[in-house]
């Protein structure tokens, strides 16, 4: 034999599907009952336990490498960069103005042409110069471009087939020699280091 069901107490809710959603707010010593987290903290606050500093690990014992700075560059580089620019522009400036005066009676368009390139050439040159020494990054390209400038004036020279001593010849060297030590990269971490 079954039981009959109890009718419900005035205390406990009714049972059932339409139950669920609806549930009533505890009141004193239902509290503890309904297991419902408490609002406010009754007792002391915990407090974490100190915390240690955890040594570094030997180098030798673990293997492992920092990994290497590289030490700053000294002007050296730089200071080279400029010294050669310096003679290269010399160098180059006397030649455009030997060209300039040699030609100036019988072809005067390549007597403009050199007077361009010289004029192009030592105003990069110079700019470069003074940025460069002033630790400026820029100023390396433009000791390069000066370079590029002064060479292109050779080369026209040379096809030209203008009569030049033969110290003419080796002069591209010094252009050269300037790009190489402006483009250098511990020409680059002088000039980029503050």
């Amino acid at each position: 034999m079954t039981e009959p069901p109890k009718p419900p107490s005035p205390d406990e809710p009714p049972s059932g599907a339409e139950t669920r959603i609806i549930r009533r707010a505890p009141t004193g010593t239902d509290a503890a009952r309904t297991g419902i987290i408490r609002r406010v903290p009754t007792g002391a606050i915990p407090v974490a336990p100190p915390t240690t500093v955890v040594p570094q690990a030997d180098e030798s014992a673990t293997g492992l490498l920092r990994p290497i700075k590289p030490e700053p560059a000294g002007p050296g580089t730089a200071v080279a960069a400029c010294v050669v620019a310096m003679i290269s522009a010399w160098a180059t400036l006397v030649l455009a103005t030997s060209l300039i005066t040699g030609w100036w009676s019988t072809d005067r368009l390549f007597c403009a042409a050199v007077a361009f390139l010289a004029l192009v050439f030592a105003a990069a040159t110079a700019t470069g110069i003074v940025l460069l020494l002033l630790r400026r990054g820029p100023g390396r390209y433009l000791i390069a471009i000066g370079a590029l400038v002064a060479l292109l004036g050779f080369g026209g020279v040379f096809i030209a087939g203008a009569q030049i001593p033969w110290v003419v010849h080796v002069a591209p060297v010094l252009p050269a020699a300037s790009a190489l030590l402006a483009l250098l990269p511990a020409t680059r971490r002088w000039a980029e280091s503050d």
